[in-house]
């Protein structure tokens, strides 16, 4: 088995593996593939029953997590560029796209299931200094004040949460396959 190597307390994951986990629609943890339960370090036991936030880097804008919440919240996709914490405080970088379940009956949302991969080094060498601004927005004015900052920053590059993070992550050819195939075999 092949096992992440810490560099400066980040592991670099495979680009030939992905990490699925599946939520109640509070974002409860309900499942980790194998992978998942590798590299977070947590057995599976410690993991199902948590909130998915026990893989929350603090280095994260809380605003970042607002708008996926916000978007799979009302039974829509997002994909963002996310750096998760281990156990042993290592962290890794993920590209994550969520899949909301319906009840057909119901029309409410019961679950999200969550497809990682290994995120680009290009997007996380774009992404590190936004968030690190986003956070020190943060901590001055709160959320909101990262929000406008964030709308600002979009709105000055003539583009969208989604057009962005698709171009930087290069959302096409294989790894738009990739997701679209994992989707497959998860719903």
């Amino acid at each position: 088995m092949e096992h992440p190597t810490p560099i400066d307390n980040e592991i670099k994951l495979s680009n030939k593996r992905y990490i699925v986990s599946k939520t109640d629609a509070k974002g409860i943890i309900e499942y980790g593939n194998d992978y998942f339960v590798e590299i977070s370090g947590y057995s599976e036991a410690e993991l199902v029953g948590q909130p998915h936030s026990i893989v929350r880097h603090p280095d994260m804008p809380k605003i970042v997590f607002k708008m996926m919440w916000d978007r799979i919240s009302q039974g829509k996709n997002i994909m963002a560029v996310v750096k998760n914490l281990a156990k042993d405080g290592s962290y890794y970088w993920v590209v994550t796209e969520f899949e909301p379940k319906i009840d057909p009956i119901t029309n409410e949302i019961v679950s999200h299931t969550a497809f990682r991969r290994a995120a680009p080094q290009e997007a996380i060498e774009t992404m590190t200094p936004i968030y690190q601004k986003l956070l020190e927005i943060e901590e001055k004015g709160g959320m909101e004040a990262s929000e406008k900052y964030l709308r600002g920053f979009l709105e000055e590059r003539h583009t969208t949460y989604d057009e962005f993070v698709n171009d930087l992550i290069g959302n096409k050819g294989l790894f738009k396959l990739f997701f679209t195939a994992m989707k497959k075999i998860f719903s």
